[in-house]
């Protein structure tokens, strides 16, 4: 088998991907908390969720990013 090599700035990368994802998860707890006028605690006490949220915000993205990569992949075949 081939040993592949994961680079620091690609790490870094989807580090501050997954970073964003998780502001992004927060910002939608929040914006469901004052939408439902619900407690601030739940900003907190709902952290697991806000992960899980956050983690599915980042597979839809890596989805994104592979399409678009086979896309490009597929133009480039095709026009030569």
């Amino acid at each position: 088998m081939k040993d592949t090599l994961i680079t620091a700035k690609a790490k870094k990368r989807e580090l501050i991907i997954f970073a964003v994802c998780l502001v992004a998860a927060v910002l939608v707890n929040v914006y469901a908390i004052m939408t439902y006028e619900t407690q601030w605690s739940e900003l907190y006490s709902m952290a697991g969720m806000v992960v899980a949220i956050a983690v599915f915000f980042y597979l839809v993205q890596w989805i994104v990013r592979l399409i678009v990569k086979g896309a490009v992949g597929i133009y480039r075949l095709v026009a030569g």
